[in-house]
């Protein structure tokens, strides 16, 4: 029966990663193949890569694991510096987090994927793309940011406060603001500055593979326009609302989000 899935999270093994001097963590489920040898040699199907944004960690993107891996090997990211990771000795711009991610993945054994990135992960999946095109097959923003409309700190802080008051949920907003506990202010303010500053329209241009946008219909973080410009931006883009979520769509909606991913991500059929 599927509905005690909605009830309870899937259990997840972790595993260390090192790539670039810094030190993160790879988790999967029973089902998929372990990193190393296995996840190699497993079938060529592209893996779906789970990648967290600022001051958080996989935990908000455990039920879209769940729901994911049912269908296809499924991993998530701890990036260095988050989720009581070590600290990098010096800030990372988002290009050493997408390097990490792909140098990662790679010493893992997993060698083609779907890149999916909520919020910031969104700007690391658009860079582990761009560094490794021949391994990214597809490319999932969910919640993209900077939203044009929040381009100071005190905009993107406040649409991020009026999300948590009026569309989130209590797990959601628990998941959420213990992660940032765990990372502590200092990383948070560390990497605050390189999220803002990164271009996300202009480095996503230089994306050629089949980009995925999606977004809460309530989201006040990335807003309609802008996540619908991000989807024009490249050539092979597709945007879809997930209904009643806000920013944290997966962890609210999670089965509806795995099945638009899902079905944008799985190749046309004869008959359709």
């Amino acid at each position: 029966m599927a509905w005690p899935r909605r009830r309870k999270d899937v259990a997840l093994h972790s595993a260390d990663v090192e790539a670039n001097g810094s030190k993160g963590r790879i988790l999967w489920a029973d089902g998929t193949p372990a990193p190393g040898p296995d996840a190699a040699a497993a079938p060529a199907a592209p893996a779906y890569i789970l990648i967290h944004g600022i001051g958080v960690s996989h935990r908000y993107l455990r039920r879209l694991h769940g729901e994911l891996a049912t269908a296809a090997p499924t991993y998530s990211l701890d990036l260095p510096g988050f989720a009581a990771t070590p600290k990098p000795r010096t800030q990372l711009s988002v290009a050493d987090y997408g390097a990490f991610i792909a140098q990662a993945l790679k010493a893992s054994g997993i060698n083609s994927y779907i890149l999916v990135g909520h919020s910031m992960g969104a700007q690391f999946a658009i860079e582990a793309a761009l560094y490794a095109p021949a391994q990214a097959r597809r490319l999932v923003l969910m919640g993209p940011v900077v939203d044009s409309r929040h381009r100071n700190v005190r905009r993107q802080g406040l649409a991020l406060f009026l999300d948590a008051l009026l569309r989130e949920n209590a797990s959601s907003n628990w998941l959420v603001f213990s992660d940032y506990f765990r990372c502590g202010p200092r990383w948070y303010f560390t990497e605050l500055p390189v999220m803002m500053a990164y271009p996300t329209e202009s480095r996503l241009a230089g994306v050629n593979i089949p980009v995925l946008v999606v977004r809460g219909n309530h989201d006040p973080v990335a807003g309609a326009d802008w996540s619908l410009r991000l989807s024009q931006v490249v050539a092979q883009g597709s945007f879809v609302e997930i209904s009643r979520a806000g920013h944290v769509a997966q962890h609210l909606r999670p089965q509806k989000v795995a099945a638009a991913i899902r079905s944008w991500a799985s190749p046309p059929t004869a008959a359709s």
